[in-house]
């Protein structure tokens, strides 16, 4: 504990729980964008191969974070919509095609997949609120016609997490796209992209991988590469890249193909600060601690009379995310309430609690303190 003291010295009284949404760097990392900036200062970029030798490091760490079967498969993208634009603005798509998405997703997983109606493809939304088996009625949505799953490992806003190997085994035997936004799980849980059959997979840095907005994973799988169009075009896409004078350029065979333009450096240095403390921990024993935290929360909000919970209870089906709203009364007041008490959370689906794995118990046992001081109050003013 007294190493993630070290790593997380957030102000005394402050208790975030809001990791999924902006996540607070780490120690380590603040201290690796402070040398890179100082470098830039008084060297500017004479050090420029040390800086890619970071970047090379990154996508080794990245790709072992994911079990990618090479750092080849990795791109480095501004964020997860950029990464989901390529993919929907990659596939060749033909009229009458269709997509299957759930209906909960985050407007970053909607708006892209809406936008291709101009082509003749049709959303399927799928409604998974409430279901005993997500999985079951996304795959029942599935017909000759569709040409890509797209689903979130971990729904934002109540906090479903689905089986992301059971969707994949049905993807691959039926030869349909599969693609996973693991951007509210990449960081909290162990990711296997092999064992779960993703062709696609993508996630900001800025939530559970604990590092600045700005620069996200993407993962694309090598058999599909050639499949997906590109759209967009720069010097650091080409397999010539370093070439400055080639007569002539083809696309990289790696998934750099998708970086049109020079790399995000700073970036760079922090997450590979950040990736190397989760790497460290290990994501089992961070799996172990977010679902530890989570379960804690769930416990002491499910049965309140004054609340109701949205995040499934089952272990299997929830893993940073919990969120609760009031059963009468204001949800931006309990919002409120909490950040005028340092208890930093979100207004999704109701109010949004989400502890990281070194979230202290003491944040936990003071946050569900301040609830009830909050219902308590609220009542009485009934």
């Amino acid at each position: 504990m007294d190493d993630l003291t070290r790593e997380f010295p957030l102000t005394a009284n402050i208790g975030y729980l809001n990791h999924a949404a902006v996540g607070p760097w780490p120690q380590r990392t603040a201290e690796a964008v402070s040398r890179f900036a100082r470098e830039n200062t008084v060297c500017g970029a004479m050090h420029y191969a040390r800086w890619v030798a970071v970047e090379t490091a990154l996508r080794h760490q990245l790709a072992r974070l994911i079990n990618a079967p090479s750092p080849d498969d990795i791109a480095l993208l501004k964020n997860t919509s950029e990464a989901l634009s390529v993919v929907a603005y990659g596939i060749d798509w033909q009229p009458g095609d269709n997509i299957v998405c759930a209906r909960q997703e985050f407007p970053s997983n909607k708006i892209v997949w809406e936008s291709l109606s101009c082509h003749g493809v049709d959303i399927r939304w799928v409604d998974l609120s409430g279901r005993d088996d997500p999985e079951a009625a996304l795959l029942a949505a599935i017909d000759a016609r569709t040409r890509l799953l797209t689903v979130s490992s971990v729904q934002y806003a109540d906090g479903l997490r689905l089986d992301l190997a059971r969707l994949g085994a049905q993807c691959r035997r039926r030869g349909i796209l599969y693609n996973v936004d693991v951007i509210q799980s990449l960081g909290a849980a162990p990711l296997d992209v092999q064992k779960i059959g993703a062709d696609f997979v993508m996630a900001d840095g800025h939530k559970w991988l604990l590092a600045p907005e700005g620069l996200a994973l993407f993962y694309c799988r090598a058999e599909v590469r050639p499949q997906l169009k590109l759209y967009q075009y720069g010097w650091h896409m080409t397999a010539e890249f370093d070439d400055f004078q080639a007569p002539h350029w083809h696309p990289a065979e790696s998934a750099r193909r998708f970086e049109c333009g020079s790399p995000n450096m700073t970036g760079i240095h922090a997450l590979h600060a950040s990736v190397s403390l989760l790497l460290e921990t290990g994501l089992e024993k961070i799996e172990s601690l977010v679902k530890e935290k989570a379960g804690y929360l769930i416990a002491a909000f499910q049965e309140h009379p004054a609340l109701q919970l949205h995040t499934p209870r089952h272990a299997d089906r929830h893993l940073g995310i919990v969120t609760v709203s009031l059963k009468s009364g204001n949800n931006a007041a309990l919002h409120h309430y909490l950040r005028q008490h340092d208890i930093i959370t979100a207004l999704r689906g109701g109010v949004r609690f989400s502890p990281h794995f070194y979230t202290p118990t003491t944040v936990l046992e003071r946050t569900v303190e301040v609830v009830d001081t909050f219902l308590r109050c609220h009542d009485r003013k009934k």
